[in-house]
């Protein structure tokens, strides 16, 4: 689906961008691959690592300016959508500027790339997004509402959009890894509660399920990819397991557990060996089979939070992974 095509990634330049780019490059061999972003510095310092490889390049632009993501667009086949405003507490503070960016946004890439005759376009979102109790989490679902709607929105302009949900991406920008990582010196390690639990995926798993997004995809479709989870102190202890916990409650619009897939979803969601697909409600796109391509459709109560997992990462798997990434952390 990807090979030989021209491919746009908003947000290029964060962690997601920094896997997609070369794993895509090398296994798909895209005509064109084209970094969409508002980071100049970030831009610059990846242009470094690619400057020998004509097929990237790179766009300064800001999803909230339709007139620059429409000209960006011209003559591109697949969008991953990976810009926005992502920190908890800078959503919490800063309210208008994430709806700026998460939803409104959104709706400017959705309508360029109709305009644009775009093929197919996949967003990433977040386990946040599941029964939100935070601004971003309940921007990111208005996002996915908005991405599962715009395929009806479309109309015969053949455009298709879906969405990919994960958890806490292990060694991302801004992520809990680096953080404690950068305070192991210290000896001691702020927990927010002990009891917290966060679902735990790779920047190369999830980049795979984008790919087999791409494959799959009919339209309308949620990805939900199944990973481990790991509680907050086991995380603490990978990292440094002589560091003493200082315990500090947790942040405005923080969780205890993580969710991706809620009872409300239950009614329209399948299953698969390595992955869940949440179907969408409207139209009774849920009962399509073109959409649940022999699924099995999950319990009716059915929750999929990071409390309740059936596969969880020790202390000892995520220690192996941060000495085998050392280098890719943060």
């Amino acid at each position: 689906m990807l090979s030989n095509t021209k491919i746009l990634i908003t947000g290029g330049t964060g962690s997601f961008g920094s896997s997609f780019v070369p794993m895509t490059l090398a296994k798909y061999n895209p005509k064109q691959l084209v970094i969409f972003s508002r980071d100049e510095m970030k831009q610059w310092e990846m242009a470094q690592q690619f400057k020998n490889d004509n097929r990237v390049s790179f766009i300064i632009g800001d999803i909230r300016d339709k007139d620059r993501l429409s000209r960006a667009l011209d003559g591109i086949d697949n969008v991953i959508h990976a810009a926005a405003t992502k920190i908890v507490p800078t959503a919490e503070y800063n309210p208008f500027e994430c709806v700026k960016t998460n939803i409104n946004g959104t709706t400017n890439l959705i309508d360029a790339c109709i305009d644009k005759k775009v093929k197919r376009v996949i967003a990433l979102s977040t386990d946040k997004a599941s029964n939100p109790i935070n601004l971003y989490g309940a921007t990111k679902l208005a996002a996915d509402k908005l991405f599962v709607a715009a395929n009806a929105y479309a109309g015969a302009h053949g455009t298709r959009f879906s969405v990919v949900r994960y958890g806490n991406v292990m060694g991302s920008r801004g992520s809990v890894i680096p953080f404690f990582m950068k305070l192991k010196e210290t000896g001691e390690l702020p927990i927010t509660d002990p009891n917290m639990t966060r679902f735990m995926i790779s920047l190369q798993e999830g980049v795979k399920l984008v790919w087999h997004a791409f494959d799959d995809m009919y339209g309308g479709e949620i990805y939900v990819k199944k990973i481990p989870s790991m509680v907050i102190t086991d995380i603490a202890k990978a990292v440094d397991e002589n560091a003493k916990h200082k315990i500090i409650g947790i942040r405005p619009g923080e969780k205890i557990h993580e969710q991706m897939i809620g009872i409300e979803d239950a009614p329209h969601t399948y299953e698969y060996n390595d992955h869940f697909k949440i179907l969408p409600a409207i139209y009774n796109w849920s009962s399509d089979p073109e959409r649940n391509k022999g699924g099995v459709k999950v319990d009716d109560n059915f929750t999929y939070s990071s409390d309740q997992n059936n596969e969880w990462m020790t202390v000892k798997d995520l220690k192996q992974w941060i000495k085998d990434n050392i280098n890719e952390i943060g």
